[in-house]
């Protein structure tokens, strides 16, 4: 059984957008590294589409996801739809197809259109002497002061989930992996928790702080950086012990390539 929602704007396209799903595995060029799902390019055209395939759930999952929860491609779709509305970038949704079998979930794939960007907060993260550093990290850090304001809670706030695009006038946003995402109030320290992912630097930590704190008016820059820095801290602590965790008891997994 198979379920599909293709973008009206794309419609006319849902045929060769159907082909490339049903051949994922066979045609397609490989985009970027994950270790759990994959993606691919493929041309339509004059543009190029990103389809990113989520793996099989495990069955605990495949239950949920056939009766109470919505799929990753379906919440990636319809985040990236709401984003947009509430004027954040993201690349052009596109569309999502699921899969089931025996009344089971199995396979899901979320599709947008290719966006050629020139670099993600990555890019800082390992580099603090990375060109124009100071002015891209203060309009990042103003791009994630806009998110809380918006009520948008990006559970992934990771280095490599927020692409970067410069323009004539300086930088632009775009968030992608968007599949875990709450639209909620968010108190101060929610905000600052929401930052722990990028596991800034001390210098990063710095400029982070003293721009989001001018962006405030309740809160000094000590503080602002007094709770990045125990957030930060506790999401670094937490993901050493789960590493160690997994490789005390799941040695015997093989990475995929």
């Amino acid at each position: 059984m198979k379920n599909i929602r293709i973008d009206s704007n794309y419609k006319i396209n849902e045929a060769a957008l159907n082909e490339f799903v049903e051949k994922f595995d066979a045609r397609g060029e490989k985009f970027t590294n994950q270790n759990r799902n994959k993606l691919k390019i493929f041309d339509l055209n004059d543009f190029k589409v990103v389809i990113k395939s989520f793996k099989i759930p495990n069955l605990v999952n495949q239950l949920a996801y056939s009766f109470f929860r919505k799929s990753k491609a379906r919440r990636s779709f319809e985040y990236a739809k709401k984003l947009l509305a509430l004027g954040i970038k993201t690349p052009e949704p596109i569309g999502y197809f699921e899969y089931k079998q025996f009344g089971l979930f199995k396979k899901s794939y979320y599709l947008s259109k290719h966006f050629n960007y020139d670099f993600t907060i990555r890019a800082l993260v390992d580099d603090d002497n990375y060109p124009n550093y100071d002015q891209i990290l203060r309009a990042f850090t103003r791009f994630t002061f806009k998110l809380h304001e918006n009520k948008i809670n990006f559970l992934d706030h990771s280095p490599g989930n927020t692409l970067i695009k410069k323009t004539e006038t300086g930088y632009d946003f775009y968030l992608v992996d968007l599949n875990r995402m709450n639209f909620e109030e968010m108190d101060f320290d929610a905000r600052m928790n929401n930052f722990a992912r990028l596991s800034p630097r001390g210098k990063m930590l710095s400029v982070m702080s003293s721009e989001y704190a001018t962006l405030l008016d309740d809160k000094t820059e000590a503080q602002v950086k007094e709770r990045m820095l125990y957030f930060s801290k506790q999401f670094s602590h937490k993901f050493k012990a789960r590493e160690r965790f997994k490789k005390k008891y799941f040695f015997w997994r093989k990475k995929r390539k």
